[in-house]
């Protein structure tokens, strides 16, 4: 299927059900197709992002991933409310991404097409460059530094991979790319091999904890994924914000897509997703099945393992070495913006 296909049937499903829902404001594709041309095709570890914008303050738990004409959707609530000013949006980088193009689905009040105009134009000024990848960079920071030694080992583990693998995202958002979630790392090679800066990707899959894995250490342990991942999806009932990424619809994206990118040699990126799918895992084994948290926990401990990771202590090292990281990366991110001929205008510091 091509995306122009998958997009006609999420703006299909917008019309016949998100539209009719009350206080609905509009709805846009996000993600990793935008900007992709309608005949390029989808593969099928992709789904197609949509974002529903609702008038509610506080907007009800993502949909998340549905089967809808034989396309996979993923559809998040997003309060209109952190869309109202162009500035917030521009300064965003998990925001401003979907308005640098035509994105809109749905508008009927026009609110959204006002946002998109403003937004696409001062979209890849350098001040608002700048401000989004600071915002990344104070994502990372907070996250690091917010690691509780009490929590339960796989919120521990989610606590540092994630900030950890935002490292990716501030050298995308400096190139002007769409800062994707499962291949991350894939993408941010892509751009550090366009800019000249190979040597400084090794070193991000270093902090991970990844750079000397080969390809069979990791399709071991994405056979451990797939049964723990059949595990919790068949005992899964207590709703998480991720609950949807963990079931049989999904399985094409976590497992099936990982596997993909083993084979293609690209098994060193492929750890990011596979450890954030078991620690995902695991936290619903702990609401919903306790018992088979046991039963599994090898798998887990296995990968965490080979990543060089056995305790508390150990995340939290690796966490401080992030940290001291950053301002080598920084200064890679200010080198890719200086670089990037996309890049208009004056830094603010230079007005």
């Amino acid at each position: 299927m091509n995306v122009g296909s998958a997009r006609a049937a999420a703006v299909d499903w917008v019309m016949q059900h998100a539209s009719k829902e009350p206080g609905f404001v509009g709805a846009y594709f996000s993600g990793s197709t935008v900007g992709k041309p309608d005949d390029a095709e989808i593969s099928p570890s992709s789904d197609i992002d949509v974002v529903i914008v609702t008038e509610e303050a506080e907007p009800p738990l993502k949909l998340g991933k549905f089967i809808y004409q034989d396309v996979l959707i993923e559809a998040t609530f997003l309060s209109w409310q952190d869309l109202k000013s162009p500035d917030n949006v521009l300064a965003s980088y998990h925001l401003a991404g979907s308005f640098r193009v035509d994105t809109l689905m749905a508008d009927p009040t026009g609110r959204l097409r006002k946002l998109q105009t403003e937004v696409s134009r001062q979209y890849a000024d350098r001040l608002w460059v700048y401000r989004r990848c600071e915002n990344v960079q104070a994502r990372i920071i907070t996250g690091l530094r917010s690691i509780n030694a009490a929590a339960p080992w796989h919120d521990q583990v989610t606590a540092w991979l994630f900030p950890t693998g935002v490292t990716t995202h501030l050298l995308l958002v400096a190139a002007l790319r769409n800062p994707t979630v499962r291949l991350r790392y894939l993408a941010a090679r892509q751009v550090l091999q366009e800019y000249g800066h190979e040597d400084v990707y090794n070193q991000l899959l270093n902090l991970l904890g990844c750079e000397q894995m080969t390809s069979e250490q990791v399709m071991k342990h994405l056979e451990g994924l797939a049964q723990t991942f059949d595990a919790a999806a068949d005992i899964a009932k207590t709703p998480f914000f991720f609950s949807s990424d963990i079931t049989l619809d999904a399985r094409a994206i976590a497992v099936d897509g990982s596997r993909e990118l083993i084979l293609n040699g690209n098994h060193r990126e492929a750890i990011f997703w596979i450890v954030a799918t078991y620690a995902r895992c695991h936290k619903i084994f702990e609401a919903d099945a306790p018992d088979l948290q046991e039963v599994y926990l090898h798998y887990f401990d296995a990968v965490l393992a080979d990543l060089g990771i056995h305790s508390t202590q150990d995340l939290l090292e690796r966490a401080e070495r992030v940290l001291e990281f950053l301002p080598t990366l920084w200064s890679v991110t200010e080198s890719i913006i200086a670089a990037n001929p996309q890049v208009k205008g004056k830094a603010e510091q230079d007005v």
